[in-house]
């Protein structure tokens, strides 16, 4: 029997390839960024590790706004951050 290949992809703040069932996806809907906790909501979309110092990292660096053309609002950032805390990663 043949594996199942694991869809990888990468981390705008670290860079780092992992699982896609392990990363948080950001998506630009409307010029608006959310954070989409079923993976499957319409846009574009970028990924990011589960952890606060990744999303920390990734707005420093202007990552979102480089990815997805949207700037990222107070809202925006909070609401990442409780996608991330609810998971329980810190």
């Amino acid at each position: 029997m043949k594996a199942k290949k694991v869809p990888v992809r990468m981390c705008i703040a670290c860079r780092e390839g992992r699982p896609k069932k392990e990363l948080v996806r950001v998506v630009v809907n409307d010029g608006v960024l959310l954070p989409d906790e079923t993976g499957k909501a319409n846009g574009r979309g970028a990924y990011l590790c589960p952890n606060v110092d990744c999303l920390d990292r990734a707005r420093k660096a202007k990552a979102f706004e480089r990815a997805l053309e949207a700037p990222m609002s107070e809202e925006a950032y909070n609401a990442i951050k409780r996608v991330i805390l609810r998971r329980g990663i810190r």
